[in-house]
C-alpha cells in the first residue's frame, strides 16, 4: 500500500465513530471474530483502546492486523484504524 492510499483511507476514517473497543482483557479470540466481520462489511474501521486495556493502540492495531490479515492505517492517542477489501463487495477502490 502506497503512502497516498494511505492517505486518502485516512481521510475518510476521520469521520468515522470507533465501532470497536479493546478492554481489559485484551484481544480475545471474540474480538478477533468481531473485527473480522467487520472489516468484511465496512473495510475500513475504528477502534479504541480503553484506559484500562493492557495494550496501547498501536500493539492492538499491530496483533489485530496479523490476526484478520487487514492493513494498519493509522493510531492516534488510543484510537486505531484499519482495513482490509471486501472478498464479497468490495466498495473502497484505491488507485
Amino acid at each position: 500500500m502506497t503512502s497516498k492510499q494511505r492517505a486518502v483511507l485516512r481521510g475518510m476514517a476521520a469521520s468515522l465513530e470507533p465501532i470497536i473497543y479493546i478492554g481489559k482483557d485484551g484481544i480475545v479470540p471474540g474480538t478477533i471474530k468481531q473485527v473480522s466481520d467487520d472489516l468484511e462489511a465496512h473495510e475500513l474501521i475504528k477502534g479504541s483502546v480503553q484506559p484500562n486495556c493492557p495494550l496501547t493502540a498501536k500493539e492492538a492495531l499491530q496483533a489485530l492486523c496479523e490476526e484478520c490479515f487487514a492493513e494498519p492505517i493509522q493510531y492516534i492517542g488510543r484510537r486505531f484504524v484499519l482495513y482490509r477489501p471486501s472478498e464479497k463487495n468490495p466498495r473502497i477502490v484505491l488507485d
